[in-house]
């Protein structure tokens, strides 16, 4: 992996491609994200770079990631919220690792933004996806429903749970009623179809985990299809 920056999802709309073909797209805003670490195999055992995406008020960061932008360089600025005058950090809102094949050729306060990918290239889009609460097994895992008919007394519920004298028990990774959603998902060779250098706006086709705002990681894909 040589490729990777940080966005937040923006939503969903359509465009028509090249062909006039009517395309499905989710629009990114990709950077633009400031190196504050580069680790090496001699001093930190690995080599990764650290980006820092996202801006935030210097009252809510810690001393500790304080100091760390400090020392990368990120210098505050005072920005104007209605009558009221804030201290900010441009970005360090989120900080993530990224072990790339190229790490050497980057230093600290180089900046990344959406141009590092291009029309057709191949991404690998992970966020944390929308949180459904507690559900039953249909919505959960598609089971069937049973008869809907008076009298029946079974409607929705998940069915049997196994054999009843052997194998006595339940095994484990059964489909049942619980928690859904709010789960780590990464869809895999996602297609960039435009990207907006002025605006740092990547446009990929199909569908990405998550809902509005929420921070998406951008890889260059793993498993490139030809």
């Amino acid at each position: 992996m040589k490729k990777a920056i940080l966005a937040k999802k923006l939503g969903m709309t359509q465009i028509f491609n090249d062909a006039g073909t009517l395309v499905p797209v989710t629009v990114l805003k990709a950077g633009p994200c400031v190196v504050t670490q580069v680790k090496t195999k001699e001093n930190d055992g690995y080599d990764s770079v650290q980006l820092a995406y996202g801006q935030i008020r210097t009252k809510l960061v810690n001393k500790p990631r304080s100091g760390h932008l400090d020392k990368a360089g990120i210098t505050k600025e005072t920005i104007e919220k209605g009558n009221k005058k804030r201290e900010v950090y441009p970005v360090g809102r989120f900080l993530k690792e990224f072990k790339l094949e190229n790490s050497d050729q980057y230093s600290v306060k180089d900046e990344i933004k959406a141009d590092i990918f291009a029309a057709g290239d191949k991404v690998d889009a992970s966020a944390v996806s929308k949180g459904k609460g507690f559900q039953g097994t249909i919505k959960r895992y598609g089971q069937h429903r049973g008869p809907m008919s008076h009298g029946s007394k079974f409607h929705r519920h998940q069915g049997s749970n196994g054999s009843t004298s052997s194998p006595s028990r339940v095994f484990k990774g059964k489909g049942m009623p619980g928690h859904m959603g709010c789960e780590r998902v990464t869809i895999q060779n996602l297609e960039v179809v435009r990207v907006d250098k002025e605006e740092n706006l990547i446009i990929v086709k199909g569908s990405v985990p998550g809902p509005k705002k929420t921070l998406v990681i951008i890889k260059e894909a793993v498993k490139a299809k030809a």
